[in-house]
């Protein structure tokens, strides 16, 4: 199927823990437009997806999206090491930090934990790729408006 290569698609070295970025960055692992949604929805509308091209591309999408939960994992678990006492209760990080502690567990800034509510999988093609869409509009909208509007040529 896939070849894990044990290795992160892009190195993340993280210098100086910060554990307010890890509490703002958690909602990209486990919140309803992170990347754990986005790599069950695109894997699990694989299957009922008539068109052969598609299943594929969707498979390939969401072990991608994968690779990025791994990324994320990363930074967190990077963002939140070595932490004294006064540095976790200083961030906003002693509600996560007394549940799990440096383990990255997926839940959203606002510390709800993930649910499959946030992926659509309807096994209609127009309904799935719909929400794809919509799921990857709500990320674009995320960033930063000079992102998102580059100056013209």
């Amino acid at each position: 199927m896939w070849i894990y290569e044990k290795k992160l698609q892009y190195p993340v070295k993280i210098k100086n823990p910060n554990p307010k970025y890890a509490s703002i960055i958690i909602s990209q692992a486990g919140g309803p437009d992170g990347e754990l949604a986005a790599s069950l929805r695109y894997l699990s509308q694989r299957y009922s997806m008539p068109y052969r091209e598609i299943s594929g591309m969707l498979t390939d999408i969401g072990t991608e999206e994968l690779a990025h939960l791994e990324m994320i994992g990363s930074m967190i678990y990077q963002l939140t090491r070595n932490l004294s006492e006064a540095e976790i209760k200083e961030a906003g990080y002693d509600a996560y930090f007394t549940d799990h502690t440096t383990g990255v567990y997926p839940q959203a800034a606002s510390g709800v934990p993930f649910t499959a509510s946030y992926i659509g999988v309807k096994g209609d093609v127009l309904a799935d790729l719909n929400e794809d869409l919509a799921a990857d509009a709500a990320i674009i909208q995320e960033q930063p408006l000079s992102k998102k509007c580059p100056k013209p040529l």
